[in-house]
C-alpha cells in the first residue's frame, strides 16, 4: 500500500432512479479524502438503460451516455472504465442507485438472472485478480454477486433481494444503518445505504465505514483474517 490508500469509485450515471446515488457517490468521495486517501471515478462508456425525470418519475425519452452522466458527480475527473488499471489501485468502490442494477448489470429488469456490462465483469475480475479489496452500497452488491458467484454481502434487509443474491451464489447477511459486513477472505464490504429508509446522515456513517473496512483490507495486505 502507498502512503495514501487509491480508489477507484465506479459510478453509473447521474441520479438515484437510472443511475448513480448522488449522495452515497459525494460521501463516499468525501469519506475518501476524510480517511486520507485519494479517488479516481470510472463509468463504463455505454448508454444509460433509460432516462427517468427525477421530479415526476417519468420515463423522459431521452438517451443519455453512463460515463458523460457520471461526469457530473466526478466534476468532470473520470475515465472510461475500459482504461481501468488494478495496479494503480488498492481498492474499487461501486456506489448504489439504480444505476447499478441498471447500467452496470440488468437485475432491476431480469432479476437473478441478469447480465452485467462486459466492461464491468472485466474490471471487477481484474480487480479481484490483482487482490483489491472492493466494496459496494446499497443495491450494487448484487453486481458482485453475479460476477463472483459467492462472498458473504448485504443489501440490508429486503427479503426479496436479499434471497436473488442467495440465487447468484452469493451469502446474505442482514446489517442495518451505517453496519458494513466484511467477508475478509474474499476482502468484500459492503453496507445497505438507501437500501435502508435512511437520513443522509446515516448515509454519511455507512459509506465512512465502508471506506474504513476497505483501508483497513488494504492495510491487511490480502491476508485473511478470521473473526
Amino acid at each position: 500500500m502507498t502512503d495514501k490508500p487509491r480508489f477507484a469509485v465506479l459510478l453509473s450515471g447521474c441520479g438515484v432512479f437510472d443511475g448513480a446515488e448522488i449522495h452515497e457517490s459525494v460521501l463516499t468521495l468525501l469519506a475518501i479524502d476524510r480517511q486520507g486517501g485519494v479517488a479516481r471515478c470510472f463509468a463504463p462508456d455505454r448508454p444509460q438503460y433509460h432516462v427517468i425525470d427525477h421530479r415526476s418519475g417519468e420515463l423522459t425519452g431521452e438517451t443519455r451516455n453512463v460515463l458523460c452522466e457520471s461526469a457530473r458527480i466526478a466534476r468532470g475527473a473520470i475515465d472510461d472504465l475500459a482504461d481501468f488499471d488494478p495496479a494503480a489501485f488498492d481498492a474499487l468502490i461501486l456506489t448504489g442507485g439504480f444505476g447499478a442494477a441498471k447500467n452496470l448489470c440488468s437485475f432491476a429488469i431480469d432479476g437473478p438472472d441478469c447480465a452485467v456490462d462486459p466492461t464491468v465483469e472485466r474490471a471487477l475480475q481484474a480487480a479481484r485478480a490483482a487482490g483489491l479489496a472492493i466494496g459496494a452500497l446499497c443495491i450494487a452488491p448484487v453486481v458482485l454477486a453475479r460476477v463472483f458467484g459467492e462472498g458473504v454481502l448485504t443489501i440490508g434487509s429486503d427479503a426479496a433481494t436479499a434471497e436473488a443474491i442467495t440465487a447468484l451464489g452469493a451469502h446474505h447477511q442482514k446489517a442495518t444503518h451505517a453496519e458494513v459486513v466484511v467477508d475478509r477472505a474474499l476482502r468484500l464490504v459492503s453496507s445497505p445505504c438507501y437500501m435502508l429508509d435512511a437520513s443522509i446522515s446515516q448515509i454519511a456513517e455507512g459509506t465512512e465505514n465502508t471506506v474504513k473496512a476497505l483501508i483497513a483490507l488494504i492495510g491487511a495486505g490480502g491476508q485473511a483474517n478470521q473473526g
